[in-house]
């Protein structure tokens, strides 16, 4: 942490003001086998501290555990050829998904390992598995000393394309998603395609709605990128797709580090396109849709609900709910049905961040520009709409 010289008001004052600032560096890295005791990617970011090797808890989201049985033992070969760097203390296993943020359960876990094994602001952390896990076990490594250094390792398609590389950690708390939270930089995050290769399908395809998300409002060529892919999905060609999944990494990492605003300070979060009604339905529907899933559902209703205003046009809008269609995603759901809880989704999106409503629209493929108001009865309009789709 640096900052600039105190300066007093006055000559007489006795307050004081300066401009703090915190060097934080981000860093995402793609690749595979990073536990391979021969790749040297991982043991490198580990920085020996002054009494040798620093110690390394691991949380692992139990579904990557049941579809990787020998995890455990790679973890134990990977420390042990590069123990001058590190050393594992303990390896957990927490439930994954939506759940483990709905209670402080795998929270109080993680922590109670952060306390138990003496892991310090110079020990690591390191999350394996979806972006719900990563979420919980952030938050901890974030709020257990002030801060303990946290590694990312996301498992699945959402969190290496989307969440995964963001600075944001949390859990869920009275009935709202995110609740409680943090923003803090991981020490890094490293995007291992090997995983991808076990996910259920659900789960595979759920990160390509993050993909089309962010091509949306910012680039143009990538949405027909992923357009002429649609289809392809499902084939679940890593060779083809996995170029997406990085790309829209790219995207969101660029717009944390470049964008000016990494914490949400202001009211504009366009990378939550699509993301007021996403959060409102994986609520409504006890979280039985998967956050990828309500994302598809989303983007598609704030699409249409562009064009029902008259900033984009209807044939653009058909493309995108055709491209997610395509890719598999079901655009509909009964809790849609339900328009007045729905609806209560666009205040709790504006709560989360105070001042003026601010959602994402789209003027074109590609661009998307800031709104401060939604029309109920246009909103109507365009989830009527959504439902021909």
């Amino acid at each position: 942490m640096s900052s600039s010289q105190p300066v007093a008001a006055n000559p007489g004052s006795r307050n004081l003001e300066a401009t703090v600032s915190v060097g934080s560096f981000h860093r995402v890295r793609f690749g595979r086998d990073y536990l391979s005791p021969s790749n040297p990617a991982f043991p490198e970011l580990f920085v020996p501290g002054v009494d040798g090797p620093v110690k390394a808890l691991f949380v692992l989201d139990e579904s990557l555990r049941k579809a990787w049985p020998a995890l455990e033992e790679s973890i134990h070969a990977c420390c042990d050829t590069h123990k001058d760097r590190f050393r594992v203390t303990d390896i957990l296993t927490i439930p994954g998904g939506e759940r483990c943020k709905n209670d402080t359960g795998s929270l109080d876990i993680i922590l109670g390992a952060i306390e138990k094994r003496g892991i310090c602001r110079q020990s690591y952390v390191i999350a394996m598995g979806g972006g719900a896990l990563l979420d919980v076990a952030g938050y901890a490594a974030s709020i257990a000393h002030r801060g303990v250094r946290l590694i990312r390792f996301p498992t699945t398609t959402l969190s290496q394309a989307d969440s995964g590389v963001g600075v944001k950690n949390g859990i869920n708390r009275f009935g709202k998603k995110n609740f409680l939270g943090s923003f803090d930089v991981p020490a890094a995050v490293l995007n291992d395609e090997t995983y991808l290769t076990t996910l259920s399908d659900r789960d595979w395809r759920a990160g390509f709605s993050e993909a089309v998300k962010v091509a949306l409002i910012k680039d143009q060529a990538f949405f027909e990128e992923i357009e002429n892919l649609s289809e392809e999905i499902e084939g679940r060609n890593l060779e083809t797709l996995n170029p997406i999944i990085q790309r829209s990494a790219e995207l969101h990492f660029k717009h944390i580090v470049e964008g000016g605003d990494p914490y949400e300070l202001t009211v504009a979060r366009p990378l939550d396109f699509g993301h007021w009604a996403a959060h409102k339905i994986e609520q409504m529907s006890d979280f039985s849709v998967l956050h990828g899933e309500a994302v598809a559902i989303g983007v598609a209703l704030d699409t249409i609900y562009s064009a029902v205003m008259g900033h984009l046009s209807w044939e653009d809008a058909d493309r995108v709910c055709r491209c997610l269609s395509k890719m598999g995603f079901s655009l509909s759901h009964e809790v849609l049905k339900d328009r007045e809880t729905l609806f209560e989704g666009i205040e709790e999106f504006r709560q989360h961040l105070g001042g003026e409503l601010a959602v994402t629209l789209l003027k074109g493929i590609g661009e998307g520009f800031t709104c401060h108001e939604i029309e109920l009865a246009k909103m109507g309009e365009a989830l009527e709409r959504l439902e021909e789709v």
